[in-house]
């Protein structure tokens, strides 16, 4: 049987002041601009330190999926066509005066291993800038016939960065079309580019919710030549698509010669990895032309998703 604890005597705080402090006039004043400026008194959707807690990651995280779901109610968006592509692939003017610069480069020190190395990148990447050109045309022809009824079909959405992202938000731009930037949060800031849509550029800390809200009302991916973000978003989509944890869209590889010098899908089906009929999970294109008529062809036996 255990004893109960005795209750044991108040103790006397030895710290109690001599005089009513509630009677300084002068004191309660201080009290009371401390209490107005103190972080307890702000509203919790006011209180940024609260926010950046870590404990708090939870509601950051519900405001990502909820604020751009809020808007594209909004703005009547009710499908999307995803471009992703490689930051570094810009137009032709912007790769010539790389390769200009690299070239100087060189010629002031003509022994320098690494700056023979950006001349040979650059003129490759030089030769890709078509690829730039082509993303514009295909964002044009996707936006030009969709946004005029009184909800929006087929809007062009990328990461919202340059290269690639540019060149599609650029197409739609051209043409007075709405177009969504999904930007996120890097070590090396990544500026919006100036072509998308104000009000749909978005701002993600997260990696996660900015790829839910690519997929969510996606009715087409088209992949144009990119680094390792365009390969991780591809094998993103593949994954979804293999395990029908998302609806069916066309997923379209641009550039056929880049993709099949990348990745050997092929050899991923002859040695087992994968099924061979995951290969037709995507298909390739060559042309702005060719990537519009799949999309408009597969959703005229598939209706776009509904948001």
């Amino acid at each position: 049987m255990t004893k109960k604890s005795r209750p044991t005597s108040p103790q006397t705080c030895s710290a109690i002041p001599d005089t009513l402090l509630g009677d300084d006039i002068a004191l309660v004043a201080e009290n009371m601009e401390a209490i107005l400026g103190s972080p307890s008194n702000l509203l919790a959707q006011d209180d940024r330190k609260l926010l950046d807690k870590v404990e708090m990651r939870g509601v950051r995280m519900l405001l990502e999926l909820n604020k751009p779901e809020l808007v594209f109610h909004e703005h009547a968006i009710t499908s999307t066509v995803i471009v992703f592509g490689g930051t570094q692939i810009v137009e032709r003017g912007a790769a010539e005066r790389r390769l200009s610069e690299a070239r100087r480069a060189l010629a002031a020190a003509p022994d320098d291993k690494q700056r023979k190395r950006e001349v040979a990148r650059s003129e490759r990447l030089l030769e890709r800038s078509r690829y730039y050109d082509e993303a514009r045309e295909f964002a044009r022809l996707v936006s030009i016939d969709n946004q005029c009824a009184d909800h929006r079909d087929f809007v062009v959405v990328t990461g919202g960065g340059p290269g690639i992202m540019e060149a599609a938000n650029r197409g739609a731009f051209d043409v007075g079309c709405q177009s969504i930037g999904l930007n996120i949060k890097l070590p090396a800031e990544q500026q919006p580019n100036p072509f998308i849509t104000p009000e749909l550029c978005f701002q993600f800390k997260y990696f996660a919710l900015r790829k839910f809200h690519f997929i969510l009302r996606a009715a087409a991916v088209v992949l144009f030549p990119g680094g390792f973000g365009t390969l991780d978003e591809m094998f993103e989509t593949l994954t979804l698509r293999q395990t029908h944890r998302m609806q069916p869209v066309p997923i379209i590889l641009y550039g056929r010669e880049y993709w099949s010098k990348v990745i050997n899908f092929q050899q991923m089906a002859d040695d087992g990895v994968i099924a061979d009929d995951h290969l037709d999970l995507f298909t390739w294109a060559e042309t702005p032309d060719d990537a519009w008529r799949q999309i408009v062809e597969f959703h005229d036996r598939t209706p776009p998703p509904q948001a």
